[in-house]
């Protein structure tokens, strides 16, 4: 069964991946620090060093009689008795409780087969997610000790499943920062289609949710890998991207950029564009 997934009830919920304000360098190395070093490794989660099973952990679903309310996530088992509303029997998200349910955080599915701790086929996005998520419940809920299974073996060290996992969220942020930077030097344009006028994309100093200090003009954009493209606002003046001010550039900003292309029948520097059609 798949479910709208908030089990955070009135919880903040984590960052998402929204159009942001602008992004410097030092921000782009802080968001790389919610990698596997800073969040997912087991450098900083060391919770008094228990260690439960599988059977143990079941006990733990909050029914009466049951000595607690714990669930794990990707081997970290969180004490979310606080959250006993949406945990606890007849719960919203009770199916989490008493074991680990790693995928389900990312693909939201409750079935038997989703409440599962294989991350493997997950993509770049789900495992934002769950990293998403995992600081979510350090933040908000007492960590109890580690799961031994997929993620940790019987000594608490980490397996490689878990390091597999890590790598690949560390390569996911990896990529966030740098999309994010994209958008910061290409920010997507405006756009709006009616059938008398046809399609009209346009910049401002405001559009794709980047505030910036220019407008840019439209171009479509290539991206590597990519079969088609999309409209970008592009600097127009002063030297290209991550470059300083020299003689040696020429007064374009990123027009020369190999990935652009012009709108044909746009004028060349026009902050709008209009195609028919």
């Amino acid at each position: 069964m798949w479910r709208a997934w908030n089990p955070r009830g009135s919880n903040p919920r984590p960052p998402r991946r929204q159009a942001a304000p602008r992004h410097s360098s030092a921000a782009a190395a802080a968001l790389l620090c919610l990698g596997a070093a800073c969040l997912l490794g087991g450098r900083g989660f060391e919770p008094r060093h228990r260690l439960l099973g599988a059977a143990e952990l079941r006990r733990y679903r909050g029914a009466p009689g049951d000595p607690g309310l714990y669930l794990a996530l990707l081997g970290r088992v969180f004490d979310v008795q606080s959250g006993r509303r949406h945990y606890g029997p007849g719960g919203a998200y009770s199916a989490l409780a008493g074991r680990d349910a790693t995928r389900a955080f990312a693909t939201g599915d409750f079935s038997e087969s989703g409440l599962v701790d294989d991350v493997s086929a997950l993509s770049p996005q789900e495992l934002l997610s769950i990293q998403g998520w995992l600081s979510f419940y350090r933040e908000h809920y007492e960590p109890v000790g580690k799961l031994v299974g997929r993620f940790y073996d019987e000594n608490g060290a980490p397996t490689e499943a878990l390091r597999e996992a890590e790598a690949a969220i560390e390569e996911a942020l990896k990529f966030q920062a740098e999309s994010e930077q994209r958008k910061q030097q290409f920010p997507p344009c405006n756009s709006e289609w009616s059938s008398a006028k046809g399609t009209r994309f346009w910049c401002s100093t405001e559009s794709g949710g980047v505030s910036r200090g220019w407008a840019g003009v439209p171009r479509r954009l290539y991206r590597p890998g990519s079969r088609g493209s999309g409209c970008v606002c592009v600097r127009s003046t002063g030297p290209p991207w991550g470059h300083p001010p020299s003689s040696q550039h020429s007064d374009r900003g990123d027009l020369d950029d190999p990935h652009l292309q012009e709108y044909e029948g746009c004028p060349p520097l026009a902050e709008q564009c209009v195609l028919p059609g």
